[in-house]
């Protein structure tokens, strides 16, 4: 018979928002079990962030040896064990395990149970031989790749982010279905450790970017060698000699690609499926779970966070939704999620990150007071000196210089879009931004640069030297 227990709130996941809701709300005095079926830490931990970054950073090493010709560093070219990049990759997921760990979160005062878990009712959750009721429920299950349905398919072996890393030897051709961040950011790792790599993609790469800013991190993977191919039709998948055939129909002409790998990165759904949803009158679909503003399902003792909420799917968001409900669960605030101010990062050299309105959607709202700043890469003293001239920032605001939005593209834009975050997150104008110190030679210059360019054309008007002529007059 099924162990009986009852807790505060029962947390369905083990990824960072689950992991992040249970540790916050133990801490604070709530009794909380975890429930996670397979590993904690989830995807971002095992087959997303941590194991995609360190590739990144393996190919990064490589392409720095190739790269040193420019500063008159001449080396050989590298020698690529990809069992050692193997060995790094698990080495970095090793390290922050513990983080994460059964140990840690029982340490903590949380009782996991490692089991999968689905509703019974709509206060109620089976997992393994134990029964739970709960005062809240929190469903942090994640999502997964999804593979499209194209003819043949089934018939090859198919990678996904959540098997990829396992590859403990070089794939000689890597094809990849799918030109968003984890493709393009997968296909510059794997061409950087000197695979052969080909991105097919039905509309455009980097499709949510900044058309400008995707535009430069295309051209750099062509560069490299990445073959790359948009607007195009998969017609059928088949075995062959070396290892997959993909057949693609591009405006009138049908081609044949042949590699060894296929990984494919089209879309993710949500993990609903086994949770028997229905019995707990939670309203759900495969792209997640219907929530309101507080995160409350159609139930409210269940509560959804991360990719399972359908909104942004970043681990940073889960974190942030973590926030959101312990807020709400444990001190009866009606805080609610707000998305105005959400960053993004892709992770591909040079890097895209983004905070807040584009363009068409400033203007939609705000019509002719919208203005768009830019500053380049090349016109930063940092940016000289290391040879990363190739980028911009893009800043985005409305009526009396409001902060709307901001694109990076360059090196290290994921780190310089932090102030504007912060910036778009507290209503700032662009003034504040312009008036900051900002320490020299550094890349974060651009900010404070992009920012002074917006006050260009009234500064250095006409009007303004009257003025200026004017007042001498009295010195």
């Amino acid at each position: 018979m099924p162990r009986d227990t009852n807790v505060d709130i029962a947390v369905i996941g083990a990824g960072s928002g689950g992991l992040s809701v249970a540790a916050g709300a133990v801490q604070m005095g709530a009794s909380v079990l975890l429930v996670e079926k397979g590993k904690m830490g989830g995807d971002c931990l095992n087959y997303g962030c941590v194991p995609s970054k360190a590739l990144l950073a393996a190919g990064h090493a490589a392409h720095e040896a190739r790269s040193g010709g420019k500063f008159g560093v001449f080396n050989e070219e590298p020698k690529i064990d990809f069992t050692k990049v193997h060995e790094h990759v698990h080495n970095v997921i090793a390290a922050i395990e513990p983080n994460d760990s059964v140990e840690r979160f029982e340490g903590l005062g949380v009782k996991v149970i490692q089991a999968a878990a689905q509703f019974v009712s709509p206060n109620e959750i089976q997992a393994g031989e134990f029964r739970i009721k709960a005062k809240r429920f929190v469903v942090a299950t994640g999502s997964s790749a999804t593979v499209p349905p194209i003819p043949g398919i089934e018939e090859v072996t198919v990678f996904t982010n959540e098997t990829i890393f396992d590859l403990t030897e070089q794939p000689e051709h890597l094809v990849i279905i799918g030109g968003g961040p984890i493709g393009m950011e997968l296909a510059q790792a794997h061409r950087r450790l000197g695979c052969k790599v080909t991105v097919l993609e039905m509309f455009e790469v980097l499709a949510k970017d900044d058309r400008e800013a995707a535009d430069i991190v295309r051209q750099q993977l062509i560069q490299e060698g990445v073959g790359i191919r948009e607007n195009i039709k998969i017609e059928r998948i088949e075995s062959d000699t070396h290892g997959v055939g993909v057949f693609i129909i591009d405006g009138e002409n049908e081609s044949h690609i042949s590699g060894t790998h296929l990984l494919v990165a089209a879309g993710r759904k949500a993990n609903v499926e086994e949770l028997n949803l229905t019995a707990a009158n939670v309203e759900h679909s495969p792209k997640g779970i219907k929530v309101d503003a507080r995160l409350r399902s159609t139930n409210q003792r269940v509560y959804a966070v991360g990719d399972v909420a359908g909104s942004y799917q970043f681990t940073h968001i889960a974190s942030y939704h973590a926030g959101i409900v312990i807020r709400n669960i444990l001190f009866k605030l009606p805080a609610k999620v707000k998305y105005h101010a959400v960053p993004w990062v892709t992770f591909t050299d040079p890097e895209i990150a983004h905070v807040g309105a584009d363009e068409k959607s400033a203007r939609e709202k705000e019509g002719d007071s919208v203005k768009v700043t830019k500053w380049p890469y090349q016109e930063n003293d940092r940016a000289q000196a290391e040879q990363a001239t190739q980028g911009f920032v893009k800043v985005i605001t409305g009526r009396r210089g409001r902060i709307r939005g901001t694109t990076i593209v360059g090196k290290n834009a994921g780190e310089l879009i932090q102030p504007w975050v912060l910036a778009i997150d507290r209503g700032l104008k662009i003034g504040a931004m312009a008036g900051i110190i900002a320490p020299y030679p550094t890349l974060g210059e651009v900010n404070k640069r992009v920012a002074g360019s917006y006050y260009t054309d009234s500064l250095f008007s006409e009007r303004t030297r009257r003025i200026v002529r004017f007042l001498m007059n009295f010195s």
